[in-house]
């Protein structure tokens, strides 16, 4: 990547990040911004010279029809039956559920998802979006090196899609397959190296080279089954709160907040992920902090 590509790449992650904490073109000045929105002149006021407004780095990537737009993602997270469970932390103290999900919903995430196929197909799309931006570049360029070589992987719970796509595009040589539970595959176009199982990962995980998500125990047992030397790879938050950007520690410990609300998950720091590649009897890991908030992980038997 050309120092050009590598500034570009920084400022659109960097929006990313600025986004997600707030949740066509060139700059464009007052009169112009009043004569294409069709506003009444008499209804402005233009004094001497003008100022050019132009899209933040934000901005810009919820401009539809643009390769990253995450519009998909922020409509989700601004939905009211994704904001609902944030304003009811009172009755979730009061009450037995586990999470402030349920306490709203009645039921798990999941269960809902699975429940409500229109809510789930606009969640699959708000994470499409959200892995497109990413995966684009860690797959293509910035480490592209972590998959040459391998030839299978094995995406457990990757029902969106992008990221395997994007892998079986980019390395034509690695057979993907996406295992993900039966709704959230039904329907998804295969490809030559590209195939989706329906099932449950807590039961079963077909082995592979290389595994990307997190059920760790699971993993390690695919892993040993191939009769090779494997690695699961994670594409993940870790909270770096000593050495990164204040905003963007502010950003992650926010999606810690909505992982403990839907679901009993968190956001991790390198010592918590250690913990658990370690209780999972893993032997080492690599990480590699990579353009906004998400860092590659490397876990090895």
């Amino acid at each position: 990547m050309d120092a050009n590509q590598d500034q570009g790449a920084k400022e659109l992650f960097q929006g990313q990040a600025q986004l997600y904490k707030l949740i066509h073109g060139r700059a464009i000045t007052l009169s112009e911004l009043v004569s294409a929105l069709d506003i009444q002149p008499t209804k402005t006021t233009v004094n001497g010279q003008e100022e050019a407004y132009g899209l933040t780095a934000a901005s810009t990537l919820l401009i539809k029809d643009k390769p990253y737009c995450l519009s998909p993602t922020v409509s989700v997270f601004v939905d009211p039956f994704f904001v609902a469970p944030f304003q009811s932390l009172s009755s979730w103290f009061k009450g037995t559920e586990l999470t402030l999900w349920e306490t709203v919903h009645g039921i798990k995430f999941w269960e809902f998802m699975n429940q409500n196929p229109a809510i789930n197909q606009r969640f699959n799309e708000a994470m499409a979006s959200d892995s497109e931006i990413m995966t684009s570049f860690v797959v293509k360029s910035e480490c592209k090196q972590i998959f040459e070589g391998l030839g299978s992987l094995v995406d457990v719970g990757g029902g969106n899609v992008s990221f395997s796509r994007i892998i079986s595009e980019a390395f034509p040589g690695i057979k993907c397959t996406v295992l993900d539970l039966p709704h959230a595959v039904a329907n998804l176009p295969e490809a030559d190296n590209l195939k989706y199982i329906a099932g449950d990962m807590l039961r079963f995980i077909p082995p592979a080279n290389a595994f990307l998500f997190k059920i760790l125990k699971k993993r390690r047992e695919a892993i040993a089954s191939n009769g090779e030397r494997g690695k699961v790879i994670i594409i993940d938050i870790v909270i770096n709160a000593e050495e990164e950007e204040h905003e963007l520690t502010e950003t992650k410990f926010l999606f810690d907040i909505v992982m403990s609300v839907n679901a009993t998950g968190k956001e991790r720091t390198e010592s918590e992920w250690a913990k658990l590649f370690f209780d999972a009897v893993f032997s080492h890991y690599k990480i590699t902090p990579i353009f906004g908030m998400k860092s590659l992980i490397e876990v090895y038997p």
